[in-house]
């Protein structure tokens, strides 16, 4: 059939359309729905990057909205509230449940505060949801009070028809022993409208303990995706059993002196490795390996200190070793001069590095053949045999891969925004650098991540071809460190030399022409270009290096096209950065950079409602509100729109008969 317009209709397609919306007046009803959500402003995006297990300080963010609901409550009552009564309220909505235990073993007149608190988280509930359509806000409503919370929110006490009708349904509340239940409640709505939209730019894992309760409170997140960072791709490869991505998230763990998310989080049996290492490290003092302590391992004494210091050298050297037999297996890297035991003079304690002679540390390698140095003696392969099977039977931890493999992805486009966790490979000149990534021409920018992509799931796929699945398992330890990798994208991981040698030459790693040429404003526009990123207010968002706010680096670059989030969340970067973490919030109104302080604790957040103290920063507004109309998901409400158009047209020429 044809149209008046010379545009075909797609018959089938409307028929398979028209079992959803049956009859002219379905679709036109969804046609008017459809037009008014476009029309809404647009909800607000939340971009988040490094975690790095810092669990608290994520799950505080996340309930405060980087500050968007403090805000919000400041704007609703201004001056008729305290501040001291506005904080109050702000760790009501954010902690309900602990804070309800204090106001009731404090509070006189309990029933009068109920009856305040009630109208006012009402009120915050109201603002936050006004940017929804009312099926949107009733899908987010708890089951039990979803009546409750609609009239309350569609009624007002300024209306005196309806001031008793309001009360009334408080009070019974109130009476009825429901009030403890409602505030939680309607807490967490605010709390889940607040923002719309989740983005995690990468590096959940290591350095902080939480990384496991992290992904936890993510698994019943309303919307969230992440860009996978280099520090989640080395645990993928772990739970995809490649040994050195194993060994390599051990050490990292024993590093921070962090056992949390191995031990508690997924079950690793670390007892083997203790005992190893005890036996094999019994006269080295490893003090090279003494772990960075932060947290609450600062409180670990020196027994515990010195076992972790064994247990850490014990893992490195075995990671060295597997590592060095990867780049020997696939010489198209270009790695082997990262095999750096060979490079050893195990006689003198020295090391050859680009044709220099440095002195080690410490060259007590008791588990090391200077004839086969980068071969596991049998007490090591039977430990990482016993290290692989725990990471391959943790059913929690595989649990929360695939939850990384079905929310994430290496790059996204989203509502005129590039997110990716680190770099895009460039040349010199600034034009995209074509890397090899597994037989076949080499590729870059978009292609480059798509393959890559592509290949970090055909790893976990059974009907993978088994010659291309094992590369994609050996792939994952490139990807922690290779030097075209784009999640890091230095000339090497200098963890051996920061280990073993004194000098800090050695300790250098040369960033990629991305890192150099990213500030400049017509090399991200390139990049952008090339992954199709259109729009005037088009934007590169990307963490992973920390920016050093205490030594003047800025966080917004190239112009505003390019921002780098990446503050420092895990306690171990506060020294370097200064701060404790960037969000960025991306509203109706444009962007905010909040700039955060570090966060105290939880329980200090309870008691005496302190806040991470944030400094909040303009990086673009729009000239207008902008609305759903604006976004990615308004261009897929004009196309569903377009689809039931051509369906009314089908239905009123007769092509198909609606249902009566």
């Amino acid at each position: 059939m044809i149209m008046n317009d010379n545009k075909k209709l797609d018959v089938r397609y409307l028929q398979l359309l028209a079992q959803s919306f049956p009859s002219v007046a379905d679709a036109s009803t969804e046609i008017i729905n459809l037009q008014a959500i476009l029309n809404l402003p647009k909800g607000t995006e939340h971009f988040l990057a490094d975690l790095h297990g810092e669990y608290e300080a994520f799950q505080h963010v996340l309930k405060n909205a980087s500050g968007n609901i403090k805000r919000k409550v400041g704007e609703l009552f201004g001056t008729t509230l305290r501040e001291t009564e506005k904080r109050e309220l702000c760790t009501l909505i954010y902690y309900p449940e602990q804070k309800l235990e204090l106001v009731k073993a404090s509070e006189k007149d309990l029933d009068d505060w109920y009856h305040i608190t009630i109208h006012h988280l009402v009120a915050v509930c109201r603002d936050v949801s006004s940017k929804y359509t009312r099926s949107k806000v009733r899908k987010s409503l708890p089951k039990d009070f979803s009546y409750i919370i609609q009239e309350l929110l569609h009624e007002r006490t300024e209306d005196s028809d309806k001031t008793a009708y309001v009360n009334v349904i408080i009070d019974t509340i109130i009476n009825t022993g429901r009030a403890d239940a409602f505030i939680i409640a309607i807490a967490n709505v605010i709390q889940r409208l607040a923002i719309d939209q989740l983005h995690i730019l990468g590096d959940i894992y290591d350095r902080g303990p939480g990384a496991h309760k992290i992904l936890d409170l993510l698994q019943n997140y309303h919307h969230w995706d992440i860009t996978w960072g280099n520090h989640d791709m080395l645990w993928m490869g772990a739970a995809a059993g490649n040994d050195a991505c194993i060994c390599s998230v051990i050490r990292i763990s024993l590093r921070y002196a962090n056992l949390a998310t191995l031990e508690e989080g997924y079950g690793i049996n670390m007892v083997p490795l203790a005992t190893f290492a005890m036996d094999a490290y019994a006269d080295d003092p490893c003090t090279e390996f003494r772990p960075i302590l932060s947290g609450d391992a600062e409180n670990l004494n020196e027994k515990s200190i010195r076992l972790t210091a064994q247990m850490h050298k014990a893992i490195a050297v075995m990671q060295f070793k597997l590592e060095a037999q990867l780049y020997e297996k696939h010489p198209e890297w270009k790695m082997q001069d990262r095999e750096l035991f060979n490079f050893i003079d195990y006689e003198h304690g020295t090391i050859m590095l680009e044709g220099k002679i440095y002195s080690l540390r410490s060259c007590h390698f008791p588990t090391i053949d200077p004839a086969n140095p980068c071969v596991l003696t049998d007490e090591e392969h039977e430990l990482l045999q016993r290290l692989h099977h725990s990471f391959m039977v943790s059913e929690k931890l595989h649990k929360h891969i695939d939850m990384l493999l079905d929310h994430g992805c290496m790059y996204l486009v989203c509502n005129n925004n590039l997110l990716y966790h680190a770099s895009i490979p460039l040349e010199e000149d600034g034009s995209l650098k074509k890397v090899e990534v597994y037989q076949g021409q080499p590729v870059a920018g978009k292609n480059l991540m798509e393959t890559v992509g592509h290949l970090v799931r055909s790893a976990y796929q059974s009907d993978t071809n088994p010659v291309e699945r094992d590369y994609a398992i050996d792939y994952f330890f490139y990807l922690w460190c290779g030097p075209d990798s784009p999640l890091f994208d230095k000339s090497k991981m200098a963890t051996f030399e920061r280990y073993f040698i004194e000098d800090k030459e050695t300790h250098v790693e040369h960033k990629g022409n991305y890192f150099k040429l990213r500030d400049d404003e017509k090399i991200c526009e390139h990049i952008m270009d090339a992954f199709g990123v259109t729009g005037p207010n088009r934007h590169i968002i990307n963490g992973h290096v920390p920016v050093k706010v205490g030594a003047g680096e800025n966080p917004i670059k190239a112009g505003g096209k390019l921002m780098v989030i990446d503050g420092g969340f895990a306690q171990a970067y506060h020294k370097q950065t200064g701060i404790a973490g960037y969000t960025l919030v991306y509203h109706s109104r444009g962007f905010q950079l909040v700039q955060h302080e570090p966060f105290t604790s939880t329980e200090d957040a309870i008691l005496r409602g302190t806040d991470i103290k944030s400094t909040t920063q303009i990086v673009e507004m729009s000239a207008h509100r902008m609305l759903v109309a604006d976004t990615d998901k308004g261009v897929e409400l004009r196309k569903q729109i377009d689809d039931l158009m051509e369906l009314l047209y089908a239905y009123r020429h007769g092509i198909i008969t609606p249902k009566l």
